[in-house]
């Protein structure tokens, strides 16, 4: 129990707490201190900046500690200099001298605007949680998915279109189309490359420039910026434009989409009784009612995932505006980036769970099936055609369109047909179990 606003920090602090190594306030910290040290670093090894000596390897590796052991203690001593900065990379910057020699303190920092550091350091954060939690658990959830459509290829299903039987299908082929979706939008994710800048107030490196004409500092960027996995953007204003994060951004909003109508479909199939839950012992489905077990997890995913999407949809089209050479609106937006996605990581996890305890109910499926003979009349009317029954259609819609068609019915109806008796009898040996076409390859195509 704890007294946070936020309900990722209160009650479902555990189900993200993968994530606080890369969108905390210290996480922040930790990551704009890695960019100071290391631009430091690499500033000491140009020729033409003979004022800074180059840094030793040993020299390296105690500045390196700065933010290798960062812990809790270092960052409320940032928090204390901000206090009176009531800037937060020049806190970090101050941090950095109370830890370092005198004679690198001019250097520390050395003709950067706060942009430069934030840029890369937000991107680094959103890219690495990408990799090392989201990416996992998306694996993990269509790995599910996967197995579960291999499981139940064959499993005959009666099909909905705008909430009417239609065409039969399996829950395996089902399946697979959400699999095929989503493993579609992880490669575009694993794909994507993301922009980082890094010349100066107006992005023209113009202190950079006047200070030191002879060094190439083009080349210093590309660089820099590349040693941390980022593509260099060379061409900007103060700010980084956001557009690469923008487009990730839209990438998870696609993914949560796809999720969101996974939801809505396994909460449509419990709700229809073919899809049943396992029991969880000493759990409680309702306060009132004792026979209950509801899809809790399908329906608090696609809550999260709505509060995920709003968010991000916000800061991808928020962020790319800024007005002129920038404001400062997108600093409080980008705070949000880890929130948005760690809406959509409880959803993700709360998805296989919902996965991991479902079951097809074999019985409802053939029930419906048995009930719904008139899902045929698709394929009667098509071999109509094939024999060149210009009225195929009609005769079928009179036959089936509001009424009750049973097996009895549909074979009678068969039976009167002008066609071949080889025709007849492939007509009269199909029913709505095995109605289902390619279903079960498709649902094996991965």
């Amino acid at each position: 129990m704890n007294n946070s606003i936020s309900p990722l920090d209160g009650r479902y602090s555990s189900s993200i707490e993968d994530l606080i190594p890369y969108f905390s306030e210290m996480a922040l910290m930790r990551y704009r201190l890695e960019i100071e040290i290391e631009y430091l670093i690499k500033l000491s090894n140009e020729k033409a900046i003979k004022e800074l000596r180059p840094i030793s390897n040993k020299q390296k590796k105690e500045l390196q500690k700065i933010y290798l052991g960062f812990d809790v203690k270092d960052a409320k001593r940032i928090k204390k200099i901000e206090k009176t900065t009531n800037h937060d990379v020049k806190a970090i910057e101050y941090f950095i001298r109370e830890k370092v020699n005198k004679s690198l303190h001019p250097w520390i920092h050395f003709a950067l605007t706060s942009e430069d550091i934030n840029n890369l350091s937000y991107t680094l954060m959103w890219k690495n949680a990408l990799e090392k939690v989201f990416s996992p658990i998306l694996t993990s959830l269509n790995d599910e998915i996967k197995k579960l459509s291999i499981k139940y290829n064959a499993a005959s299903m009666l099909s909905m279109t705008h909430g009417q039987p239609a065409t039969p299908t399996t829950f395996g082929k089902e399946l697979a189309v959400f699999y095929s979706r989503l493993n579609r939008q992880a490669n575009q994710i694993n794909k994507h490359l993301f922009l980082g800048k890094f010349g100066g107030a107006t992005g023209t490196w113009s202190t950079h420039h006047t200070t030191y004409p002879k060094v190439n500092w083009i080349q210093f960027a590309k660089k820099f910026i590349g040693s941390f996995g980022l593509e260099p953007n060379l061409i900007t204003t103060q700010i980084e434009p956001h557009d690469s994060l923008a487009e990730s951004y839209h990438q998870i909003i696609r993914v949560n989409s796809i999720l969101t109508d996974l939801c809505r479909d396994f909460w449509y199939y419990i709700s229809r009784g073919i899809l049943e839950q396992k029991k969880v012992k000493g759990e409680v489905g309702s306060s009132a009612m004792p026979h209950k077990i509801n899809p809790i997890q399908f329906e608090n995913a696609e809550g999260n995932m709505g509060i995920s999407n709003a968010l991000l949809n916000h800061l991808a089209t928020k962020l790319p505006v800024s007005r002129m050479q920038r404001d400062l609106t997108d600093s409080t937006v980008l705070r949000n980036q880890g929130v948005a996605m760690g809406h959509s990581t409880l959803a993700m996890k709360n998805i296989l769970k919902g996965l991991k305890r479902i079951r097809i109910n074999q019985p409802q499926l053939n029930a419906e099936l048995n009930n719904h003979w008139e899902v045929l009349a698709e394929a009667i009317q098509t071999i109509l055609r094939k024999n060149g029954n210009q009225d195929a259609y009609e005769k079928l819609k009179e036959l089936t369109r509001g009424h009750n068609i049973n097996q009895k019915s549909l074979a009678s109806f068969i039976m009167d047909l002008d066609i071949s008796q080889v025709e007849k009898k492939q007509l009269l040996k199909l029913t709505p179990h095995d109605y289902i076409g390619l279903a079960s390859k498709i649902a094996r195509l991965k």
